[in-house]
């Protein structure tokens, strides 16, 4: 993470003469970003609410088939996450590879309307979660690139509210579609669609090519202009040679091969943020698992069911933007591992007090905080952690590690429920979250502080003695690769 110097307000720039002028909190990159999402996401959770019974009750798929199908085409999305981000590392164009996800996911829409049985629905649904996995990773990479290093939670939140803006306004739309519109499920494809190619629409045209993409120091300078390892901010040792693997100013970075990518595992901090998503997403209950168990332990009736999920979008809609803002403020290790304590309070509830009217409500805000306190606010930790070169792949490294691991909890959760019922099986998925959470609070404490005024640590550390990152481990991955020859 950069090292700011506290002279100078957090977000604020300098203009050409010395004058101190307040960045904006938000890039307009962001609220474009936001906008495609939002728009995209109202198309995709169209198709999400009726698709279950599109396929169970017309074209007739048994329900263990469905869960196959949903386990199967969500794997595929977290594994594509990793080549999107290479891809979009390595051709220094974020946009592009972003918008070709966006592309494929649009272009699928349309093709639901002439897919009438099991293989060809498949294989579409197989090619948009191909596309999401694309996205996903030069997207988050664009946001954080144009984004301060102070303000990275603040931006996610930001734009994950935007997000959950679509996902609420998709289902309602989808409902008031099969009931006033010729055609069912036909017709909100169609819809659907035409939505999907509004969104790329909108990126194409207000989503800058280069946001965010200029070079960027090894680390930040801290005071007396020196980076922690005694760089100055115009790539220079302080003997005046030019530091290894520094970039000039106004000169574009090589593209990223491979080897290079894969030597970002050997950033510390990014192996342990990988590590304690993994590990959380091991014990974290799938959503439609959630509300199945909201279901079975409070007796809500069938009709209400489609709503839960509407009742956590809109506590995440409401609060994103303040635990991202207060992620940066505080630390973003606090927060990230508050709201998995809220999850926990939340499977606690469950499991001790199934029969309180007001537990659904509270299940549901506690479901919606954890995860405004933990969905941009992971990735602004990583943002601030991984180099500018090689932003995409350090987000799509942690987020198809997470993602792995919650289908294999799924996975587990199910064969669980199955064989010793639904109370024993939150009751061990508790005790496992409990743990990893321990886990993740230790590794991912704060470094000591160093009191060296030269070392750009200490009290003067924009990291603050809180922060889930570690400003040591914002290393050029080409110096570690030559530094194991």
């Amino acid at each position: 993470m950069y090292l700011a110097d506290r002279s100078a307000p957090a977000g604020a720039k300098t203009a050409p003469d010395g004058a101190s002028v307040r960045a904006p909190a938000v890039a307009s990159t962001v609220l474009a970003l936001g906008t495609v999402s939002l728009i995209t996401d109202v198309s995709s959770e169209m198709v999400t609410a009726v698709l279950p019974l599109y396929l169970v009750a017309g074209l007739g798929l048994s329900p263990l088939g469905f869960g196959a199908l949903d386990g199967v085409y969500n794997g595929v999305s977290a594994l594509v996450q990793l080549t999107g981000g290479h891809l979009a590392d390595r051709v220094r164009n974020h946009k592009l590879i972003a918008g070709i996800g966006y592309g494929l996911s649009a272009l699928c829409k349309p093709l639901l309307l002439l897919a009438h049985s099991l293989g060809p629905v498949g294989v579409v649904l197989a090619l948009e979660r191909t596309g999401k996995g694309l996205r996903t990773a030069p997207r988050d990479a664009l946001i954080s690139l144009s984004t301060p290093a102070e303000l990275q939670g603040r931006a996610f939140g930001v734009h994950r509210a935007m997000d959950t803006t679509g996902a609420l306004i998709g289902p309602l739309a989808a409902f008031f579609i099969l009931n006033m519109a010729v055609g069912g499920y036909d017709a909100v494809f169609g819809v659907s669609a035409c939505v999907a190619v509004l969104g790329v629409v909108v990126l194409m045209l207000f989503v800058p090519s280069g946001a965010g993409l200029g070079p960027e120091p090894v680390v930040a300078a801290g005071r007396g202009g020196a980076t922690t390892d005694g760089t100055k901010a115009d790539g220079t040792k302080a003997d005046g040679a030019k530091a290894d693997g520094a970039v000039q100013a106004g000169t574009k970075p090589g593209r990223v091969n491979l080897r290079e990518a894969a030597a970002l595992l050997r950033l510390p901090r990014l192996r342990a943020l990988a590590l304690c998503a993994a590990l959380l997403g091991l014990t974290t209950v799938s959503d439609a698992f959630l509300y199945l168990l909201l279901q079975d332990r409070t007796g809500i009736r069938e009709q209400w069911f489609p709503l839960l999920p509407l009742g956590t979008a809109a506590v995440f809609l409401l609060l994103a933007v303040p635990a991202g803002a207060l992620a940066d403020r505080i630390g973003r290790r606090t927060v990230f591992l508050a709201g998995h304590a809220l999850l926990l309070a939340g499977y606690g509830l469950l499991l001790w007090a199934p029969h309180w009217p007001a537990l659904p409500y509270l299940v549901l805000v506690l479901h919606g905080l954890f995860y405004a306190a933990t969905d941009g606010v992971l990735p602004a930790a990583v943002g601030a952690t991984v180099p500018a070169r090689l932003r995409a792949t350090g987000l799509a490294v942690v987020g198809t590690g997470q993602a792995l691991a919650r289908f294999g909890c799924s996975l587990a959760f199910g064969a669980a429920w199955t064989m010793w019922g639904a109370g024993t099986a939150l009751a061990a998925a508790a005790a496992g979250l409990c743990c990893c959470a321990a886990v993740a609070g230790f590794v991912l404490r704060p470094a000591a502080p160093d009191t060296d005024p030269h070392s750009g640590t200490g009290p003067d550390s924009a990291t603050g003695p809180d922060s889930i990152t570690d400003p040591d481990s914002v290393t050029d991955p080409a110096r570690l690769h030559r530094g194991n020859r």
